[in-house]
């Protein structure tokens, strides 16, 4: 068991410093191409370092299979946007100039309000699916193809609403050649996408050797390891005063989660819609998720002036308490 957990330390360094790498050359490529820095916050960035779970996910309905591999995989996805929100309260406590959320761009509320139907979507067909229809058409369920079309209106909608509005630049501080962009980009990918398939396999080791259930498995381990990159994103952009890039790459990235990860999941699950194999605890994470935003977003309504004697905006201290709540909550409860 030891062993197991070597893998996995292994693994997270992997995806860590690939997820680091593949952020910064994806910055670069957009640099190239033109593309516009709202589009590197809440697309290239959000897809980067949601790559991990998308692999993940895939791997562990592919490798594991079965109700296992489902649940390490919506665990994942669903674990991972509990830990996307955590981190923004992690990086407010860095933040030395007051509440992290009143200094950035109040075009955020739209962008959290749409993760949060996604993720209330997704959710929704977990239950619909045990209690009313799988939604199965062969082998891909169409709640996926309703969550992707969902990703891509809410996409057009932030663009519509930011293309106006000045560009986020990030990462520009040293001059890179589009050949090296390029090559670094698919290194780090092949990277992640071999530390996602292995990830797969831990996991379940871990669940196995441990006894306990593959969603607190893939919601806590499989989600927090996942998400390391999307936290080394935020903290690079905060170090060079990208707030905005910061906060839109954890939004963006549950929006990804929710819309592409989810349907790529399904897709390759071959046993029929992954929403039926699901088991009830991602319906909780789910809930979890919608709370969280909720509160990322009357921060950035109501903008507090100051932090709590703890360093902490009051919003950051309701997202850790949550946080832990929630997964105490999937440690201990016996979902079906």
């Amino acid at each position: 068991m030891i062993l197991v957990w070597i893998e996995f330390l292994i693994c997270a360094l992997l995806i860590l410093f690939s997820g680091a790498k593949l952020a910064r050359y994806g910055d670069k490529i957009a640099e190239k191409t033109g593309l516009g820095g709202i589009w590197v916050g809440l697309l290239l960035l959000a897809a980067a370092t949601s790559l991990p779970e998308l692999i993940t996910g895939i791997g562990a309905v592919t490798l594991v299979g079965g109700g296992e591999g489902a649940n390490l995989a919506m665990g994942a996805v669903f674990g991972s946007n509990l830990f996307n929100l955590l981190i923004i309260a992690l990086i407010d406590t860095m933040y030395r100039f007051g509440p992290l959320l009143s200094g950035v761009s109040r075009g955020h509320v739209l962008l959290a309000a749409i993760s949060m139907l996604l993720i209330a979507f997704a959710g929704g067909c977990i239950l619909l699916s045990t209690e009313v229809w799988d939604g199965a058409i062969g082998w891909v369920s169409i709640y996926s193809v309703v969550l992707v079309l969902l990703y891509l209106w809410g996409s057009r909608m932030i663009f519509k609403r930011e293309r106006n509005q000045t560009e986020i630049v990030a990462f520009r501080s040293e001059s890179t050649s589009p050949r090296r962009a390029y090559l670094g980009f698919a290194i780090a990918a092949l990277v992640i996408v071999g530390a996602g398939i292995w990830l797969a396999l831990i996991g379940d080791e871990i669940a196995a050797g441990t006894g306990w259930d593959t969603t607190f498995v893939g919601s806590l381990f499989l989600a927090a390891t996942t998400s390391l990159p999307e936290l080394v994103v935020s903290i690079a952009a905060l170090r060079i005063g990208a707030r905005d890039m910061a906060i839109a790459n954890m939004l963006g990235s549950n929006m990804f989660n929710m819309g592409i990860v989810i349907a790529g999941d399904d897709l390759f699950y071959r046993s029929g819609s992954i929403f039926s194999a699901a088991s009830s605890g991602h319906v909780f994470s789910a809930a979890i998720a919608i709370l969280m935003t909720l509160i990322v977003i009357a921060g950035l309504v109501f903008r507090p002036r100051r932090k709590t004697p703890l360093r902490m905006s009051w919003y950051s201290v309701a997202l850790i308490v949550i946080y832990l709540g929630g997964a105490y909550a999937l440690f201990t409860a016996p979902w079906g």
